[in-house]
């Protein structure tokens, strides 16, 4: 703000010492008044502490007054006299003009228009135009953004002030400090964490050496640690200045993110009426070398005796580029009818911590194990290629432990063909995983969850069939007991948190199949509850669902339970 000499701390001294024996153990009290009633109401409108406990805080509120007096455009009041009577002082001001704005006449070399428009609406080639009150924070800002551009010793001062009274405007000239040469980071160090991949440092949070210094971008990019499941940030970067050199401290740590996930599910079989188990295994190991990759293993039994076995290998950043790649197995055998082997390839370029894009190639090949005499028509040997493009947004929230997700968006389009007996067939495959959490409040959350697939073809077989249902698409069915060519599942559930370690939700979905191989048409319901525990293992999840069709009547009988475990270590 505009400064100016005043005499009222020389009045103010000499009546301490004159009054200083007298106000010794008494409380004082303070009116501030105008030189006229019109003045006096204006003073009257401005907030300003009336009682106080010895001489020195009054005087220190008489000089805060002063300084809204200039905040608001009153910069050339003056206080006039100070009078004592008994325990009361009473104040004078004559306020005189008051005025409005500030034009400030600056060089386009030192500040572009760009960052004046963000405070000023009237903003020219030479000039610019902010409210009085305004120009601390005005100044503070655009000194702000000169040190993001690599400056951080940057100052801004006004100079050539003039006072229009015509106008009710001040004039004044921008003008900075003596130049300083723009500072980069020459070096980078890693404080907790020393192992923490470089890649990661200058593809994922874009922070380099030799780039141009700017702490506020830094601070922000450094937050996108919450993206990563195996490191976090301990506290805000930090910043050492020599005379030739800027280093930049970065405070993080590592966090445990291998993780075991298994549950355990079982029904009653509707044929034999007997109790049938299912479940899978799920290992999940991350960052483990210290490169950011991740590797995963799974392994499924269920009750219609298939198994399946997924392996899938992720390496980020190779060497040293912005490009990674992801590898993928997947063995599948459906009890003594057919086995599949699906090998996957990708590349894939991080957007950003929340976006990925994929390109690959996708190789199938099924085996009939049936033999002549219980040979099915609908199953047969078969050889695919596919070329996929993908799309994945994910974003996650670590300080959640019961969601560590909030929002996913994964979809893949494929494209190839299929040779069966020397016959080669155009096929088309489509792929959508996508929900979200919306929370309401720290209590109520609302999850929201569509999965998607269909295979384009003029034929199918049995063999190459997707097959869905169970805790991981609609619940309430047995895992993998539905085939289709087409199908679309919506899950939906209310979840109310009672805590940190513990919520319990509602479970309400539908699905729509279409299998053309037998000329299917269906719809599908579950409706059921469950909970989630944050125990010493690790997130226990349980389930309970019943699961019909639309023509189904409702059985108790076809109620499906399902209990999960993951561990993180």
């Amino acid at each position: 703000m505009l400064k100016k000499p005043f005499l009222f701390f020389t009045i103010l001294n000499i009546l301490f010492v004159l009054f200083s024996k007298q106000a010794y153990g008494q409380e004082l009290y303070l009116k501030l008044q105008g030189k006229d009633s019109i003045e006096t109401q204006v003073i009257d409108s401005i907030k300003y502490k009336k009682r106080f406990k010895d001489f020195n805080s009054l005087n220190t509120e008489l000089a805060s007054f002063k300084n809204k007096l200039d905040q608001l455009g009153y910069i050339e009041h003056k206080l006039e006299n100070t009078e004592k009577t008994d325990s009361l002082i009473t104040a004078t001001f004559y306020l005189y003009k008051k005025y409005h704005s500030l034009k400030i006449f600056y060089d386009a070399k030192l500040v572009s228009k760009n960052i004046l428009t963000k405070i000023s609406k009237q903003v020219y080639d030479d000039y610019f135009i902010i409210p009085l009150k305004d120009t601390e924070k005005s100044l503070t800002y655009i000194n702000l953004k000169l040190s993001e551009l690599g400056d951080p010793f940057h100052q801004l001062k006004l100079s050539n002030i003039i006072l229009n009274k015509t106008s009710n405007d001040i004039q004044a000239k921008l003008m900075t400090s003596e130049k300083v040469e723009k500072r980069h980071i020459d070096k980078i160090i890693i404080k907790g964490y020393e192992k923490f991949p470089k890649s990661y440092l200058k593809y994922f949070l874009k922070i380099k050496e030799n780039q141009l210094f700017n702490l506020t971008e830094i601070k922000k990019q450094v937050t996108n640690l919450n993206q990563l499941p195996f490191a976090s940030q301990l506290k805000d970067p930090e910043v050492l200045f020599t005379k030739d050199s800027t280093n930049l401290y970065l405070f993080l740590e590592k966090v445990k993110s291998n993780n075991f996930d298994g549950f355990i599910g079982f029904g009653t079989n509707e044929e034999t009426s007997k109790l049938e188990f299912s479940g899978y295994l799920n290992l999940e190991l991350n960052n483990n070398l210290n490169y950011g990759e991740s590797l995963s293993l799974v392994y499924k039994s269920d009750e219609n005796e298939q198994k399946t076995f997924h392996v899938q290998l992720n390496l980020p950043y190779l060497f040293g580029t912005p490009i990674g790649a992801e590898l993928e197995l997947r063995l599948l055998k459906r009890d003594s009818s057919y086995s599949t082997a699906d090998q996957n390839a990708k590349i894939f370029y991080q957007l950003n911590p929340k976006n990925k894009l994929f390109a690959g190639i996708r190789s199938i090949q099924s085996n009939n194990l049936l033999d002549s005499i219980n040979r099915n028509p609908n199953i047969q040997d078969y050889k695919t290629v596919f070329y996929n493009l993908r799309y994945q947004y994910l974003k996650r929230q670590k300080n959640q432990l019961l969601f560590n997700v909030k929002t996913l968006f994964d979809l893949q389009l494929e494209t190839g063909k299929r040779d069966f007996n020397k016959t080669s067939t155009k096929q088309y495959q489509f792929n959508l995983d996508a929900f979200n959490i919306f929370s309401l409040n720290q209590k109520n959350h609302i999850y929201l969850r569509v999965q998607g697939y269909s295979l384009f073809s003029d034929t199918y077989f049995e063999n190459e069939l997707a097959r869905f249902g169970g805790i991981n698409s609609i619940r309430g069915f047995e895992e993998n007991s539905l085939s289709a060519t087409l199908f679309g599942v919506f899950n939906t559930e209310y979840r109310y948190v009672f805590n940190n370690s513990l919520y319990a939700h509602t479970i309400i979905d539908f699905a729509y199949l279409e299998n053309k191989l037998v000329e299917q048409k269906e719809k599908l319901y579950s409706f059921g509850f469950g909970f989630g525990l944050t125990t010493k293992a690790g997130l226990l999840k349980f389930n309970f669902a019943n699961g019909k069709t639309e023509a189904q009547s409702f059985k108790f009988s076809n109620s499906q339970v399902h209990l999960s475990l993951t561990a993180y270590f």
